[in-house]
């Protein structure tokens, strides 16, 4: 997958080989990188296996971006599917706390099935989904609270 990426008013364009692979293989304006997002706090980097390793911000923990678009799938505080399938268990409620990483629903696309786990860590504010309804790619699955609304955040 190729991003054209603006840091402090840089532009940079980046590769990620495979998203699910560890280490992930990101290649930034040619530059091969080896990142390692488990770490808390902190990305490790190596720009060649060779290489001494050197160390980059990361923020396992994101904040919501608020969007003014009326497609709660584009706005910056929803999980969206990230395949099309079936629905087949929704594990939270409006007015939960939820945790990055947490299993939140769990899709079956052909014959699977995937659990599809929160990139935030903070309140839900509603479900958009429930077992047994199809949804399509990037279909919003849940909305979270915006930061004005999760007062424990």
């Amino acid at each position: 997958m190729k991003y054209k990426i603006t840091v402090n008013n840089q532009v940079y364009e980046v590769e990620i080989e495979n998203i699910n692979t560890r280490p992930v293989i990101a290649h930034v304006d040619g530059e091969r990188f080896e990142i390692m997002p488990e770490n808390a706090g902190q990305a490790e980097t190596r720009k060649d296996p060779s290489e001494k390793t050197e160390r980059k911000a990361f923020n396992p923990n994101p904040t919501p971006v608020r969007s003014s678009s009326p497609n709660p799938a584009l706005s910056g505080n929803v999980l969206t599917a990230p395949l099309p399938g079936t629905i087949i268990e929704v594990f939270v409620k409006p007015g939960e706390k939820v945790e990055t990483g947490q299993v939140l629903v769990i899709i079956e696309a052909m014959k699977m099935k995937n659990s599809i786990r929160s990139v935030y860590s903070g309140m839900v504010s509603e479900v958009l989904v429930s077992a047994g309804q199809s949804v399509a790619h990037k279909q919003a699955l849940v909305k979270f609270a915006d930061i004005g609304e999760a007062s424990w955040i």
